[in-house]
This record gives structure tokens, C-alpha cells and sequence, in this order.
């Protein structure tokens, strides 16, 4: 289960972690300085909703060591609840705030995920960007299950690396999914599920501006760029969450 030192928000049955950046990042350097294993999902409305049509994937969020406020629903839901200390930690900018602080302190990271030559595109932004960073190792896996002898041997090559970090650019629930099944089989400490943010620092798909990120715009943003992908979730997802939010309001858990 989840580390127990931060407080959640119960929404709709998921426990969102009740931070903000700053805590996000010490508690991920806590659990590297005292070798815990643990998994980050990071979440808003489209995890919340698909994990109330998945008890499994809504077990999987409240097992994790952090799952983050995603976006401005998941931060107004901590507030009406009275964790007014939330802000959002988006998968791009905790990847960013802590391979900073991975380069400062030598940790090392691998890179699970995207499409073919993307991992590696993303290794070398990343490295340019902080000259300091290790990157352990990439893999992008292929779109079909992997067998059983694939599979162990990117366990191995993974551990084989001695990353500290494992960041996996699948999609939700995908990542998630990959994450707790395999957070018992793997030594590194700290598993990221971070979805579009292997794009988004690849530099393959451009950010919402931040103004559209602190008013909770950053869907509609990300829907004017891909809406073959993206209408069905959103006019799915989004009247849901709003109506069953307001039958169901959100709480801290004690």
C-alpha cells in the first residue's frame, strides 16, 4: 500500500495524494535515500473516471506511493475537501522537478515507453537539458503483450542498469497497470507513470500555455490538438465526473 505519511483526497473512491510539488519531490528523495519501492501514478479526471469502471485500476491508484493531482479538478476537489496546501504536480513537471534533482545527486534514470526512437530522442533532450542527468537505459516496447521470456528479460535489463528511476510513457491505464505488476520485481526504488510526457520532452508534442494549465484549460488544449483521440474520452469522462463529484463530495481520508 501507499507510504501512509500523506494525508489523500478521496475522489470518487480514489485517493489522490493531497501535495504539491515541493512535497512530491521530498518524498520521492525519502524513499531513494531509504531504499523504498514505491510507484507514482499521476492522475486526473480520465484516471479517476476509467477506475469507476475498474475496481482493479482504482485498487492499483490507492496501493501507490504518491498519485498526483493531474490538473486543475483533482487540485479544486483537495481544496473543497480543505487541503488547501494542493497544487498541481502535472506528469511533465514532476519529471522535470526531479531529474533536476536526480542530476544534482547522481541517481540514475531509465526510460520505459513511446513509440520506437522516441526513448532515445527523449534521453538525448533530457541530457542536454541537465548535462549531469545518467540515463541508465531506454526500451520502447512493442504495441503487442510481451511473453513471459521477453518480459523477465526487461526486468533484468532494467535492474542489470541499477536505475533508481523508472519512468514509463504508456497511457493510462496501461501504465499504471505495468507498474504495479511489476513494482515487486524491480530494485529501483521510484517507478514513474508519466504517459505524454516522453512526447512532451522529446519535443514532439507542444504544452498547453500555463495560463490554460492554472485554469484547469490544459483538456481542451490537448483536445483542439488531437480530437480523433481525445473526444470520445472527454465527452465521456468529463459530465460524468462533474455530476457524480457533486452526489459524491470529495473528503480527506483519515
Amino acid at each position: 500500500m501507499g507510504t501512509g505519511r500523506i494525508q489523500r483526497v478521496d475522489v470518487l473512491g480514489v485517493g489522490i495524494s493531497a501535495i504539491n510539488r515541493d512535497m512530491a519531490i521530498d518524498e520521492v528523495t525519502r524513499w531513494i535515500e531509504e531504499r523504498e519501492r514505491h510507484y507514482v501514478c499521476v492522475t486526473g479526471v480520465h484516471g479517476v473516471m476509467e477506475s469507476q469502471r475498474d475496481e482493479e485500476l482504482m485498487r492499483i491508484h490507492n496501493a501507490s506511493g504518491l498519485t498526483t493531482p493531474d490538473g486543475m479538478p483533482m487540485v479544486w476537489a483537495g481544496h473543497k475537501a480543505g487541503a488547501s496546501w494542493m497544487g498541481q504536480v502535472f506528469g511533465a513537471d514532476l519529471m522535470q522537478t526531479v531529474l533536476a534533482r536526480a542530476a544534482e545527486r547522481g541517481w540514475s534514470s531509465y526510460l520505459y515507453g513511446g513509440k520506437e526512437g522516441v526513448p532515445e530522442l527523449l534521453a538525448a533532450r533530457l541530457t542536454a537539458r541537465f548535462p549531469q542527468l545518467k540515463i541508465a537505459g531506454t526500451y520502447s516496447p512493442p504495441f503487442r503483450p510481451l511473453t513471459e521470456e521477453e518480459d523477465a528479460e526487461i526486468v533484468a535489463r532494467i535492474n542489470d542498469s541499477g536505475a533508481e528511476l523508472v519512468w514509463v510513457g504508456l497511457s493510462t491505464p496501461k501504465q499504471e497497470r505495468w507498474m504495479a505488476a511489476h513494482r515487486d520485481r524491480l530494485h529501483a526504488p521510484a517507478l514513474f507513470g508519466v504517459g505524454a510526457a516522453f512526447d512532451m520532452h522529446a519535443g514532439l508534442v507542444k504544452r498547453a500555455p500555463d495560463w490554460m494549465r492554472e485554469h484547469g484549460l490544459e483538456w481542451s488544449y490537448r483536445l483542439a490538438k488531437e480530437p480523433k483521440r481525445l473526444w470520445r474520452r472527454y465527452l465521456r469522462n468529463n459530465p460524468a465526473f462533474l455530476a457524480q463529484i457533486m452526489r459524491n463530495p470529495p473528503k480527506l481520508r483519515d
